[in-house]
């Protein structure tokens, strides 16, 4: 398990360029709600920290993983934003539903970070079990969202860096 005993939610904000010019939509299921707004507080607290500004933060949210791909698309089409965070969290149950939709959103956010100008980070947890969800939306594991959050500034300040 690579996460396994290690915390991966510690930055150096040393390290990070500031993120105070740019704008980041964030796209949320309400599906497992516990665990994605544990992800969306981690995501939101780290931009904050690193310079964000509350207005240039915008929310939606959709009503479960697989429609994270049109929520990102519509908000990259409609917000001027600099980068997208999707933030879901498809949990393993007794049908071939989790790998349809694990497969669905995974190719979806690939074909937009393809497709469009504008990154999509992809913060979808796909655990065996609600535990291992807890962990890692500001559990043990630390919180994937802060992780995302950090990406996002790194590959928003890529996509300025390389529009000049």
């Amino acid at each position: 398990m690579a996460t396994a005993n290690k915390n991966l939610s510690n930055y150096d904000k040393n390290t990070i360029p500031n993120a105070k010019d740019f704008r980041f939509g964030i796209v949320v299921s309400e599906w497992n709600d516990k665990i994605t707004e544990g992800l969306y507080s981690g995501a939101e607290a780290a931009l904050l920290d690193c310079g964000a500004l509350p207005e240039n933060i915008i929310r939606w949210n959709v009503p479960g993983s697989f429609e994270l791909v049109y929520g990102a698309q519509r908000m990259i089409v409609t917000q001027e934003v600099d980068c997208v965070i999707t933030i879901g969290c498809v949990i393993k149950g007794e049908t071939m539903h989790f790998e349809f939709v694990c497969e669905g959103v995974t190719q979806g956010i690939k074909d937009l970070n393809v497709q469009t100008d504008v990154p999509v980070i992809f913060c979808l947890l796909t655990d065996n079990n609600e535990q291992q969800s807890i962990d890692r939306s500001g559990g043990v594991h630390g919180n994937k969202g802060t992780e995302a959050a950090i990406a996002a500034i790194k590959m928003a300040d890529l996509r300025r860096t390389t529009n000049q």
